[in-house]
């Protein structure tokens, strides 16, 4: 299972190239870049197993506290795609609440206008990358629990290398490891660009059948749930 230390060391002898030429802190914001485009693949192609990158140690659910008479949320920048949103009652259960878009609603009345009495939240609408809007706005605890309140499902981006565990060299990428090294080749793209030109169509080429399996790999995870047992028909004379 390739390590940071691995992908960095391919990625430079792609390019003839070591430390000094090719600088750690280049080739880590390249590895990132790299590592988060092929989580975009990843995640574009996962239907619904819910792929997360395997070096988190929490699950991809965000907590925060509600605010009465408040309808803007924000959250973490790592959040790409929100997965359910539910609400705390007041009786402690939660409840999912499902999204809204102005359009769904009234292209004359706006959203918050609709919904300008607070209460218990039954909709949320997206409103930018990082910021939901609850509607209506949660009451003062009449109906829901202020205390952490709001739970976020979501999916998220890479856990990106930092300095310090390119320097320990152990960590590994969170996806499957026969695709590690598509890092090593995205990454001595654009070094190739400079100084190998004659290289690039070939890293190019290697990174498109990387793409391609990648893609093939995690479409493929839920065989399992669409094979069904049937009964075979016989005839009998």
């Amino acid at each position: 299972m390739p390590s940071i230390s691995d992908i960095e060391a391919e990625a430079r002898a792609l390019v003839d190239a070591d430390t000094t030429s090719y600088p750690a802190a280049t080739l880590l914001r390249r590895e990132n870049e790299s590592y988060e485009r092929i989580i975009g693949w990843i995640l574009e192609a996962d239907g619904t197993w819910q792929w997360d990158d395997t070096n988190y140690t929490t699950q991809p659910i965000g907590t925060q506290t509600l605010i009465a008479d408040q309808n803007n949320y924000s959250f973490n920048d790592k959040f790409l795609e929100i997965e359910e949103v539910q609400i705390l009652l007041k009786d402690g259960t939660w409840q999912i609440i499902r999204p809204i878009d102005q359009k769904e609603y009234s292209d004359l009345v706006p959203l918050t206008e609709a919904f300008s009495d607070s209460g218990q939240p039954e909709f949320y609408d997206k409103i930018s990358d990082d910021t939901i809007q609850l509607l209506p706005a949660p009451d003062n605890g009449t109906s829901v629990t202020l205390a952490s309140g709001l739970k976020i499902k979501f999916r998220r981006t890479a856990s990106i290398f930092t300095s310090a565990e390119v320097t320990a060299g152990t960590k590994v990428p969170g996806f499957a490891s026969p695709f590690h090294y598509a890092i090593s080749y995205m990454s001595a793209i654009p070094y190739a660009m400079s100084y190998k030109k004659d290289r690039v169509s070939l890293f190019e080429k290697r990174v498109e059948e990387y793409k391609k399996d990648i893609i093939r790999h995690y479409s493929r995870r839920e065989q399992d749930k669409r094979k069904q047992m049937t009964t075979k028909q016989r005839a009998y004379k």
